[in-house]
């Protein structure tokens, strides 16, 4: 993979990034980053090739129990719901306290660093599904798991707050943050419940978001300057 760099400042400071460098990416650069090598190195990095401290813990997170095992995973291991909302779990970084994450979150808000539009429409992008689609019967062990569940699990409150916000490569207007929230909800909703083989789902969703977030902003204005015409004439 060749990186290029349009900056010779940041060329020779050894600091060579895509796009020109920082505050010119269009994908998540965390994100970018993680989803290669996790698609590049699958088994280095969550095969049996991991290597665990001593006092560590090797095993199955909650989502990847509940998406083999649906809710009788989830009971039969112990974890109560509130345990999970907490983070008294196993669980890689960032995905087993949601507490912790909605705490950073109301901070990123209140200091008007993150959207509280794109967290609130991510949130409801999967909510809403969740709920929809609760009541159906099938084989499908995603399906039936309630959205209060969904939201505690994996690292969905974690992208919500964190990275989805990120100012860089998200919507800029009011009304696309709004709609880029939803569609990564609804993208999460559709890799976790409907695609057995990947039961995460968030990583890809703002990734895939990122992607149209320019393309939503474009749409908007439009749909504003045309409104604005109708009202001059």
């Amino acid at each position: 993979m060749v990186l290029v760099c349009n900056q010779p400042e940041h060329a020779a400071a050894g600091d060579v990034e895509v796009f020109g460098g920082t505050g010119r990416n269009f994908l998540n650069v965390a994100l970018t980053s993680r989803a290669f090598l996790y698609f590049a190195y699958a088994g280095q990095i969550g095969g049996d090739k991991v290597w665990t401290a001593v006092d560590g813990f090797s095993g199955a997170t909650a989502l990847g129990v509940s998406a083999i095992e649906g809710m009788a995973g989830i009971a039969a291991s112990g974890l109560t719901w509130t345990q999970a909302f907490i983070g008294q779990m196993q669980g890689s970084i960032g995905e087993t306290s949601a507490a912790a994450c909605l705490l950073g979150g109301l901070f990123l808000i209140y200091t008007r660093v993150a959207s509280w539009r794109i967290i609130v429409g991510c949130f409801a992008g999967l909510i809403i599904p969740v709920m929809l689609v609760g009541f159906i019967d099938s084989d499908n062990p995603m399906i039936s798991m309630p959205w209060h569940w969904h939201i505690v699990l994996g690292g969905f409150a974690f992208g919500a707050v964190f990275m989805a916000t990120d100012p860089v490569s998200a919507t800029q207007t009011e009304t696309g943050r709004w709609i880029y929230g939803l569609l990564i909800g609804f993208i999460t909703f559709v890799i976790r419940v409907i695609n057995p083989a990947f039961p995460e789902g968030i990583m890809l969703a703002i990734l895939f978001a990122n992607v149209f977030a320019p393309m939503i902003d474009y749409f908007v204005v439009r749909s504003n300057v045309k409104r604005r015409l109708r009202r001059s004439v």
